[in-house]
């Protein structure tokens, strides 16, 4: 830890800080709707989140713009410029002083292994609620109903997670808490616009892959049809004009926010953000990266937010040059997996605007629907590798690095017969490993690449295997998946967010941050492969 700070460094900051104010891009919430508690901890925090973050006052960066303040921020800030160039001035305790640090969700809970996986996971779902959110001073987004969070570090509702989860609690009868989280993100739609990577003041530059049209399915499955579909119509909507945005006067190979218009003008999406500043979360592993990077900073940032808008941070995927993460470029990656989730949402739009008794509006979607399926064959099928993959939008080629985004397509029917049989080879023979499927075939240390295998691309896998008949693999999949989570459960008395599937005797690695247990989306995975 370092105690005492130079003049020119707390000026370097100052000035950073100010750089970082005037390029932040508009975000799709304006701030003169929220208080000061609202914004973004780089904004609110200023120089102190810096000297926190670059002087690594905590293991994890995310700590700090979790905790809570104990006073108002102008005050500790005034605090902070006070003492700052004492000579005996001690910026960790100072943090300790003034803030209130985060507390896991899962601290209090004691792991009996002598109970099955599934009784630990039912156990655990009362320390993973988190009640509706009273006004809080910190930078948790307050929501208006229960939900679970994925545990961990992560403490607060996180987008696509929340589906795997709702797999879980589905198995487990809590069909008001399913209906109470997707009530929460209809409302975090209908506020701020669409919903955010999770709710924190952090995350509203960027949203998650929108599995929202999938949660509604869900319910729908569950409770009467038409009632639920008619009850989220608008959300669903407004959740597809943010995808969209940008779409309507596009020219051939140009892009605008998450729309791209391919050369034969098909319109395809891509992972954006509303920010090109350093992550707060993340701040001195962004400004790292950047310098590592041989070209602007705000090009970097964005990327890096683009990529954690893809849910997969991070992943050669979005790399010029898979092993290194200063070459990262995820606005040039058409990616299949996102395509294939807006296809989703725009087949549920049309069956939700058929309930709507708006034909016209119907027909719109399943029109829109049939173009992004051709546009999804023609680029994004890999006809020499014969699977699914990205397209490079820079290079004007399919992306060389395949991934589990391959499956996707089949759990969303966009694929042919012939399609999802050359894609079941192609995980068979590459991609299948003793513990399940591992995300990618490169190894580079990054978390959403080998050895690690991550439970929703089990179950989308398996799920998809299944709609087009292909159960020998499906089955197998399954069985080597929820071996591996009960070894690792009786072994350490944990449900890990991702396991290494290659070498099963260890536990997952890579990314920015220690392996978390807990864990929303394999929990919820694993009870209803189970049942």
């Amino acid at each position: 830890m370092v105690k005492t700070y130079s003049k020119i460094f707390a000026l370097l900051v100052m000035i950073f800080v100010s750089s970082c104010k005037n390029e932040q891009q508009d975000t799709e919430v304006s701030k003169t709707q929220f208080p000061d508690k609202d914004l973004n901890p780089i904004d609110r925090y200023g120089e102190l989140l810096v000297a926190v973050q670059t002087n690594h006052v905590f293991a994890d960066g995310k700590t700090f713009v979790d905790c809570e303040p104990k006073i108002p921020s102008e005050k500790i800030l005034e605090k902070y410029q006070e003492q700052k160039e004492q000579p005996d001035f001690d910026l960790e305790a100072f943090v300790l002083e003034h803030f209130t640090l985060p507390v896991t969700p899962t601290s209090g809970f004691e792991a009996d292994t002598t109970r099955t996986t599934e009784e630990h996971i039912n156990a655990l779902w009362s320390y993973l609620k988190r009640d509706a959110d009273s006004v809080e001073n910190g930078s948790r987004i307050a929501l208006p109903n229960a939900y679970i969070v994925p545990g961990g570090r992560f403490q607060e509702v996180y987008y696509w997670d929340s589906y795997f989860i709702l797999l879980g609690l589905k198995e487990a009868g809590e069909i008001d808490l399913i209906e109470n989280i997707l009530d929460n993100f209809a409302y975090q739609i209908n506020t701020i616009g669409f919903i955010p990577n999770g709710n924190r003041t952090y995350y509203l530059g960027r949203s998650q892959p929108p599995f929202f049209a999938e949660m509604v399915n869900l319910l729908a499955e569950i409770k009467e049809e038409k009632s639920v579909y008619l009850k989220y119509h608008d959300v669903l909507e407004k959740e597809y004009a943010f995808w969209m945005k940008g779409a309507q006067g596009l020219k051939p190979s140009e892009t605008e926010a998450r729309v791209v218009k391919m050369p034969d003008s098909h319109v395809l999406n891509r992972y954006f953000s509303n920010t090109q500043t350093p992550r707060a979360e993340s701040y001195f592993e962004d400004i790292t990266t950047a310098k590592e990077a041989d070209r602007d900073a705000q090009e970097v940032y964005l990327n890096i937010a683009a990529a954690c808008e893809s849910g997969w941070d991070f992943s050669s995927r979005w790399f010029a040059d898979p092993n290194k993460m200063s070459t990262i470029q995820t606005t040039q990656i058409v990616p299949v997996d996102l395509n294939a989730l807006m296809y989703n949402l725009e087949q549920t739009l049309a069956k939700v605007r058929r309930y709507a008794d708006d034909v016209e509006g119907a027909e719109q979607m399943v029109k829109a629907a049939a173009s992004r399926k051709d546009a999804i064959d023609k680029w994004l099928w890999d006809a020499t590798q014969q699977t699914f993959t990205d397209y490079d939008l820079k290079a004007e080629a399919l992306s060389p690095i395949l991934s589990l985004a391959m499956v996707y397509p089949l759990y969303f029917k966009v694929a042919s017969p012939q399609q999802a049989e050359h894609v079941a080879t192609t995980l068979e023979s590459q991609f299948l490993k003793p513990g399940g499927l591992v995300t990618s075939l490169i190894n580079n240390k990054q978390q959403w690449d080998s050895p690690n295998g991550w439970p929703p691309h089990q179950w989308l896998a398996i799920r998809g295997l299944q709609t087009y008949g292909l159960n020998d693999l499906a089955n197998e999949i399954t069985g080597r998946w929820l071996h591996l989570n009960d070894r690792v459960y009786k072994r350490t008395g944990k449900m890990l967010e991702k396991y290494n599937v290659i070498d099963t005797t260890l536990v997952a690695g890579g990314g920015e941050y220690p392996t978390q247990d807990g864990f929303g989306w394999t929990n919820g995975v694993y009870l209803d492969l189970k049942k």
